[in-house]
């Protein structure tokens, strides 16, 4: 079987997700000092500056959306559906959420707002690849 447009776009999403993972934790080391971030944290953590913090809840907010998006790629593909608008929905979904982080970092807050949208919005074009009936 070969891969929709659709599963192209869930694997920059996972590439887009472990980048996020990546940076967050990178940060979170620099901001709390890589004994706390190896260690058994037994002891509660030294707040992180401001930019750290938005890039860790950044990458909170990408997993929330990406479970959704994830799911319904699959689906459109376990049932061989994919159309104009679910594909287009797709792309919408992974350029909203590149331009999230960028956004969130420096406190942007309503184009972070309408890029999360976009991304919600997304999820719910490729859902109509996949609408039982």
């Amino acid at each position: 079987m070969a891969y929709s447009i659709e599963m192209r776009i869930l694997f920059y999403a996972i590439a887009l997700g472990i980048f996020q993972l990546l940076l967050s934790v990178s940060f979170n080391v620099a901001g709390r000092g890589l004994a706390y971030g190896i260690g058994p944290r037994d002891e509660p953590p030294k707040p992180l500056g401001k930019v750290a913090s938005r890039i860790e809840r950044a990458y909170r907010n990408f997993l929330e959306t990406f479970a959704f998006f994830a799911v319904a790629v699959l689906l459109g593909q376990a049932v061989g559906r994919s159309t104009a608008i679910s594909v287009l929905g797709a792309w919408l979904y992974i350029v909203a959420r590149v331009f999230y982080l960028p956004a969130y970092v420096a406190a942007v807050p309503v184009a972070r707002t309408l890029l999360w949208a976009a991304s919600i919005l997304g999820i719910a074009m490729v859902m109509t690849a996949v609408w039982p009936g």
